[in-house]
């Protein structure tokens, strides 16, 4: 069975899928197609993981800091006590007009704000920041939406970013600087005997087709024991470094290889629960290491470079 993602969401857990959940639509708002479509797998917030939606790589740039430049803000937005049972949800989603939590921590919402991808990239947070939930609730202008429906994918997933970074700073008086440290990463390299990715831009039949305007659309497609991929691998390293990927460590794109691609992963992992063995990621066909290397790709083993936020200052979210 096909599993579509036009304003479907699927959360994962690092072992299991856990359910569906669906966002109801909203014709006037319509959030382009090239946001929804990575969603699916790349912005889902589960505990005590996140998974985060794509702008930067790890070791990359971390996006604008909100304190350090003007940036985008939301026109209006909710932060609430989680309520236990009321949603249908856990975790963080973009929406057709901004962004909605139910349950998170702000360790989660700094995680997600900032396009970290483990735990550890965020220092000095309070206890109560990692165990407190909170219901959220926030969304675009008018303006803002039509502004976001011109943008590219990294574009919009950014704009969306500096505007809850822009909210924490209000609502939680929260002040950051950001960090490099040396952790251990793998490095998505190409393997002996080179690339079998296509690249999408001279496919005549992109799997997942074209926009309305006539650029390719981006973003991954889970069919059930088959993953349809057509993104930069850019992107697709941060996909590699969310905990549903299993690979367990931040993946860092060393490939060389610059353009939108297009290719299909075979990997079980997600109808029989097959998971990596990290002593020995080779010797098993059915994770990720194995699916990869069919593509003519590899994920070696390294120590490598990775942005990390200290939270110098944050305080319990003022009233609405």
């Amino acid at each position: 069975m096909a599993h579509e993602f036009s304003g479907r969401f699927w959360c994962f857990s690092s072992s299991r899928i856990l359910r569906a959940i669906t966002m109801p639509a909203t014709p006037a708002l319509n959030l382009p197609r090239r946001l929804l479509l990575p969603t699916a797998a790349l912005i889902i917030l589960l505990p005590p993981i996140m998974l985060a939606q794509k702008d930067a790589a790890p070791g990359a740039a971390l996006p604008p800091l909100a304190d350090a430049s003007p940036t985008h803000s939301f026109e209006v937005a909710t932060i609430k006590p989680f309520q236990q049972g009321a949603h249908k949800f856990f975790g963080i989603v973009i929406t057709p007009d901004g962004v909605n939590a139910s349950g998170a921590s702000l360790a989660m919402l700094v995680r997600y704000a900032y396009g970290l991808q483990t735990a550890d990239q965020v220092s000095g947070v309070p206890d109560w920041a990692k165990t407190d939930q909170f219901d959220v609730q926030a969304k675009m202008s008018a303006a803002d939406i039509a502004e976001v429906q011109k943008l590219s994918y990294e574009e919009g997933t950014a704009r969306l970013k500096q505007m809850l970074q822009t909210l924490l700073a209000e609502r939680f008086k929260l002040k950051v600087h950001s960090e490099t440290k040396q952790v251990p990463v793998y490095e998505l390299v190409v393997a002996k005997g080179g690339s079998k990715l296509r690249d999408a831009a001279t496919d005549p039949n992109p799997p997942l087709g074209k926009r309305a305007d006539g650029k390719l659309a981006t973003g991954i497609r889970f069919l059930k024991d088959t993953a349809i991929v057509q993104m930069s691998l850019t992107s697709f390293v941060s996909f590699l470094s969310q905990p549903v990927a299993r690979v367990e460590r931040p993946v860092l794109d060393k490939t060389g290889l610059i353009g939108t691609y297009d290719f299909t992963l075979n990997w079980s992992v997600y109808s029989n629960g097959a998971g990596s063995s990290p002593g020995s990621p080779e010797d098993n066909t059915a994770s990720i290491f194995g699916a990869l290397q069919e593509v003519g790709l590899k994920l070696r083993p390294a120590i490598g470079p990775i942005d990390i936020i200290v939270i110098d200052h944050v305080e319990q979210p003022s009233e609405n």
